[in-house]
């Protein structure tokens, strides 16, 4: 059996971004999953008049200690807004934890995608560890298949685990501001050393790249076929090809 190469599996070039032209939609399961996830390339993408909206979807109401935690971390993910240059912020305040990934639910998604029109939609990577991460893609998997053949590209981006990807973007440019963007969620750094994670997650993407780049992110960008299967589906055919099973 012949396995694979690297260059079959992960990018050796960047490119400018995952999608160059707007608006953009990104699903983040909690307040701070845009900024450690794909705060460089928001950045990059608002420097090029792309208008970036952003959807969170739970409360992150179990992601740290102290009283009103929810209105503590509203208030952070407005100002990482602020340094992104983030066009929108809309909470949906599911249940953090507790994110459900029925029919109701994708229908409302597909309705805010529908009605916004973007011409990309970001949502984390099919690998991540945290359940609500997880979730969050099926959601936007299921909302994407509901919207049918007008519905936009579909991106995963990575927040704090490596996923499959075909995209790497250099951001290098903006890491100052996506650090700035991270500091502002104080509520979380006092949790865990989220910076230093992220920081090492986009240093390890640019093992692939040319020596002049610094920092990546990276995206799996999907096309419309790929929507005509369930996302456990798409999972297992990808781990197939990766083993050429």
């Amino acid at each position: 059996m012949s396995l694979l190469l690297e260059y079959q599996l992960l990018p050796y070039e960047t490119e400018p971004l995952p999608h160059q032209s707007g608006p953009w939609l990104v699903f983040a399961p909690h307040p701070d999953d845009e900024s450690f996830g794909m705060g460089g390339s928001i950045a990059k993408a608002v420097a090029m008049g792309i208008a970036v909206d952003l959807i969170v979807v739970t409360d992150g109401a179990l992601g740290g200690t102290g009283s009103n935690l929810v209105e503590r971390r509203q208030q952070e993910v407005r100002a990482a807004a602020q340094v992104l240059g983030l066009h929108s912020v809309q909470f949906l305040g599911e249940p953090d934890r507790g994110l459900k990934t029925d029919d109701s639910l994708a229908l409302q998604l597909a309705a805010i995608i529908t009605q916004r029109k973007p011409a990309a939609v970001f949502f984390p990577g099919v690998l991540e560890l945290h359940p609500d991460h997880r979730s969050t893609a099926l959601l936007v998997w299921r909302s994407l298949q509901l919207i049918g053949a007008q519905a936009p590209q579909a991106i995963a981006y990575e927040i704090t685990g490596q996923c499959p990807a075909n995209c790497l973007v250099d951001i290098s440019i903006a890491m100052a501001i996506k650090q700035q963007a991270i500091e502002c969620y104080v509520s979380q750094l006092g949790e865990k050393n989220y910076q230093a994670v992220v920081c090492a997650l986009n240093l390890l993407r640019t093992l692939t790249l040319p020596a002049g780049v610094q920092w990546a992110e990276a995206f799996y960008r999907y096309g419309q076929a790929d929507l005509a299967l369930s996302l456990q589906e798409w999972i297992t055919q990808r781990m197939a090809a990766m083993l050429r099973v």
